[in-house]
C-alpha cells in the first residue's frame, strides 16, 4: 500500500472514482488470478493514461485500446505469429509459461506485460516490456505498480523511458482517464 499512497501523492487520480472492476469474472476469464498492486492501480486509477505515456489496460474498458481482455486476446495472436519468425523471451520458453499485458506505450507499439510462470503467485510476477516494433524485451524484477513508479520518478533501469526524464522532463505527473482523452472516438 505504501507504493501506492507514494503513486497517488505524485500523481493525482481522478477526482470521481472509477468504475468497480468485477475481480472475480476478470480473472476467470484470464484463467488465473491477478496481481494485487494491479488490483489497486485499476480501482485508484481506472482506464486512462500516465503523463501521456503508459496506457493502464482495465477489465471491461469501454474503450477497446484499453480492455484488458481485447489486449490480451490481440496480442497473443499477434505474439503466436510473431513467434514463428522470432525468438520467445527466455522466461516463456518454460513449460507453462505464458504473458499477459498490462499497459502499453503511447505511439510506440511497446507492451508492458507480466511473465506467468507456472505456481508462481500473481504477486511474484515479472515485468516484461516489448519494444514492440522490434525483437527485445527487457525484464523488469518486480510488480507493475512499483515499476509505473519508478519510470514516473526516473528510477526505472530501463533504456526505453529514458526520454520521460531526459527530453520532458516533468515537474508534475498526470493521469488522464481514458474517456477524457479519447471521448467517443476511442469506443
Amino acid at each position: 500500500m505504501i507504493a501506492l499512497d507514494t503513486l497517488v501523492r505524485l500523481c493525482p487520480p481522478p477526482a470521481e472514482p472509477p468504475p468497480a472492476a468485477d475481480w472475480a469474472q476478470a480473472e476467470h476469464a484470464l484463467g488465473t488470478a491477478l496481481p494485487a498492486d494491479y488490483k489497486q492501480l485499476v480501482d485508484t486509477y481506472g482506464d486512462g493514461v500516465f503523463d501521456e505515456t503508459i496506457w493502464l489496460l482495465v477489465p471491461g474498458s469501454a474503450y477497446r485500446d484499453c480492455d484488458l481482455h481485447a489486449q490480451t486476446a490481440e496480442r497473443d495472436e499477434i505474439l503466436t505469429d510473431l513467434w514463428e519468425f522470432e525468438d520467445k523471451p527466455a522466461g516463456l520458453l518454460e513449460a507453462g509459461a505464458r504473458i499477459l499485458p498490462w499497459a502499453f506505450e503511447e505511439g510506440t507499439g511497446a507492451f508492458l506485460y507480466w511473465l506467468v510462470r507456472p505456481g508462481q503467485h500473481p504477486d511474484e510476477w515479472t515485468v516484461l516490456y516489448n519494444e514492440g516494433r522490434g525483437p527485445l524485451w527487457e525484464p523488469h524484477d518486480m510488480g507493475c505498480l512499483a515499476f509505473l513508479l519508478a519510470v514516473l520518478t526516473g528510477t526505472a533501469k530501463t533504456d526505453y523511458f529514458s526520454y520521460l526524464y531526459d527530453v520532458l522532463k516533468p515537474t508534475e505527473h498526470h493521469f488522464a482517464t481514458a474517456g477524457r482523452t479519447l471521448g467517443d472516438a476511442g469506443r
